[in-house]
Order: structure tokens, then C-alpha cells, then sequence
């Protein structure tokens, strides 16, 4: 077959494609017109996981996986901006790391709201000026996020799925190296290049602000200064990376979480999330662990964090394999709850790795 007959085979299907992505359209704009009636949120994380999980299966090549799942992820982003206008509050400006999991997760069909805080993407959420929140939570490298602990404490919003998100870290600057004096970037970004910054950049003062995409900003206009910040802030600031991937640790992962005001039915596969306070005893906390151990509940993370309403008094957040819908979760939450002051589910989601 000749290159002329295999672009008309290629518009053959073309026109097959559309026909069918707009059929699928239609179906989504009817689901959403039910989501609207039965007051469901739009963004379903368990059917999300459905339909990802069917087209890895269905996939048979020569397209790769991750390909596939790019596709996917605009079709589906699509397919939500029909059934309702959706708004996504994130933290920083367009290309912050928050900024590249919320696009990672909801693709480029939706609403983007920057927030100068993650305060303000729970208040946002919170008061229905948005519809969901990205947030970051821990990192492989720095571990937890600590100020979004502190605010799913008080929060009535429910956590609704997770972003995994490898993270790499650029210097960015118009100076050379030699002349950089000042280097903008997050706290937690600081403590991911500690060791490269120790070693490279020992006479340089390190100055904090709330995002990378605000380093980056301040950067493109001060003289020798850089910031710390990713690869698509560099082009949307223009600045030039002089030294790329400077993070410690190759393998650095942020973990995000998707906020949001509904729960997530069980996919066969999740995790739950919950925060609890004990009493003060000796062995309290052995005690409140027996029930995960007694029903067989894998725990996967466990954070404390001081409650700051009284000395020494502190909040546990707890991350397990399992749903709260699930039969032995129910039943460790019930004994759990029996010797806790306090008991919050934040949330059950399909869990990723």
C-alpha cells in the first residue's frame, strides 16, 4: 500500500473518530444532566478509575499505555466541561507544581482558579466559588505538607482522590550562575535541593515566598536572582533554566489531594484517610491501632501533628487500604471511635501508586 492510500485509510478513520467521540459527547451531556438533577458532584473518581482501567485492558498496541491515557484524560476533561463548567482552585499561577497535577488529573477543558494560599483553595471549595481544590500534602523527599494537615482538621471538605506527581527542580535565572545572590522559591522546595544548595549555591541567600510560580515572577524581574521552580514556569516567565534538575533525591514525588463537598463510592480498590485525637494515657495510642491490626487493615501513613489547643495534645491522621463503606472498616472505625475524643473521616478515594 502506497503513502497516498494510507492517509486515505488514516481520514477514513478520522471521520469514524469524530463521529464516535461526538456520539460519546452526547452520552456524557445526558449523565450530566442526571448529575444535576440527583445534586452529584460532576467529577466521579470511581468511574474515572473505571474507564482508565478498561482502556488499559482494551489496549493492545502499538499506541503506548501512557499515550493512551493522555488521550483519555482530554477526552474525559472534555466530556466534564459539557455536563457542567467546572472550576479547579490550585495553588500558585499557571505552572506551579499544584498547577501541573490539578492539569495532570482534570486535563486542559476545565476552569483553572489560582489561590495565593492553601487556606484560600479550602475556603473556595468551602463556599461553592470553586468546585474542587488541589492541594499539595507530603513529598517522598521532605515528607508532610504541614499546614494542609492543620486545615482538613476544621474542614468539612472530604478528600476525593489523590495526584501523584514526580517533581523535578530547575534553577531558573537570566544571570549566569556566578552572579546569582538571591534564590526565591517554597520552603518545601528549599528542602528538597538542600544538599545541591549546600554544595553549589552556598553564598546565596535563600528567600521564601508561597509558590514557585511566584519565585519565578519575582526572579524575571530582579537582578541576580533566580528561583527555584519547574521547567513550564520557565517558559511561561521566560527565564532560562542554568542548571536543571537539582533536587537531592532522582526519585521525588509529591503527593496532591483533590478536595471536594461529596464522598466517592468504593471502587474495589482505595484508600481511606481519617484524623483522630486520644485520650491522654499511657499505651493510648498502641490501643487505637489494635483495631487496623485485629481486622487485618494494611496502614499506610500515619502523621502526627500538635492540636494547638493544648500542650502536648495532638491530632493523628491515618491513612489505610479499604473504603469506609467496607465491612472490616466499618468495624475498626466502630472500635476505634469508642476510644477517641475526637474521630473525622476525611475521606475515601480510589488509591494510585
Amino acid at each position: 500500500m502506497n503513502l497516498k492510500k494510507h492517509r486515505k485509510k488514516i481520514d477514513s478513520l478520522d471521520r469514524k473518530l469524530v463521529q464516535v467521540l461526538n456520539e460519546r459527547a452526547q452520552e456524557s451531556l445526558a449523565i450530566g444532566k442526571e448529575k444535576m438533577k440527583s445534586r452529584k458532584g460532576i467529577y466521579a473518581p470511581d468511574r474515572e478509575k473505571e474507564v482508565m482501567t478498561k482502556i488499559s485492558l482494551l489496549n493492545k498496541g502499538p499506541m503506548s499505555e501512557e499515550a493512551l491515557s493522555a488521550i483519555y484524560r482530554e477526552i474525559m476533561s472534555s466530556s466534564l466541561s459539557l455536563e457542567k463548567s467546572l472550576q479547579i482552585a490550585y495553588l500558585g499561577t499557571e505552572g506551579s507544581f499544584t498547577h501541573l497535577a490539578a492539569c495532570k488529573k482534570f486535563g486542559s477543558q476545565v476552569t483553572y482558579i489560582s489561590c495565593n494560599s492553601i487556606l484560600e483553595i479550602f475556603q473556595k471549595v468551602e463556599h461553592t466559588d470553586c468546585d474542587y481544590g488541589v492541594v499539595p500534602i507530603e513529598n517522598s523527599t521532605e515528607g508532610a505538607v504541614t499546614h494542609t494537615f492543620d486545615l482538613l482538621v476544621d474542614s468539612d471538605l472530604k478528600i476525593c482522590a489523590q495526584i501523584l506527581l514526580k517533581v523535578t527542580h530547575h534553577l531558573l535565572s537570566n544571570t549566569s550562575v556566578e552572579k546569582i545572590r538571591k534564590i526565591y522559591s517554597n520552603p518545601q522546595v528549599f528542602g528538597q535541593c538542600r544538599n545541591w544548595l549546600l554544595e553549589n549555591m552556598p553564598h546565596a541567600g535563600q528567600i521564601w515566598v508561597p509558590s514557585t510560580t511566584q519565585a519565578a515572577q519575582i526572579a524575571a524581574k530582579e537582578k541576580n536572582t533566580a528561583a527555584i521552580a519547574s521547567l513550564r514556569a520557565a517558559e511561561i516567565y521566560r527565564l532560562r533554566a542554568v542548571k536543571r534538575n537539582i533536587q537531592d533525591i532522582v526519585h521525588n514525588t509529591t503527593r496532591f489531594l483533590i478536595l471536594a463537598r461529596q464522598d466517592v463510592p468504593l471502587t474495589g480498590h482505595d484508600r481511606t484517610s481519617i484524623v483522630f485525637s486520644i485520650k491522654d494515657k499511657v499505651g493510648a495510642l498502641h490501643a487505637m491501632l489494635k483495631p487496623f491490626y485485629k481486622n487485618k487493615i494494611n496502614l499506610t501513613k500515619i502523621e502526627s501533628r500538635p492540636s494547638k489547643r493544648k500542650a502536648w495534645d495532638y491530632y493523628f491522621f491515618v491513612d489505610f487500604e479499604g473504603h469506609r463503606e467496607d465491612r472490616k472498616v466499618q468495624k475498626a472505625l466502630s472500635e476505634l471511635e469508642d476510644m477517641c475524643k475526637y474521630l473525622r473521616i476525611l475521606g475515601s478515594y480510589p488509591d494510585v501508586k
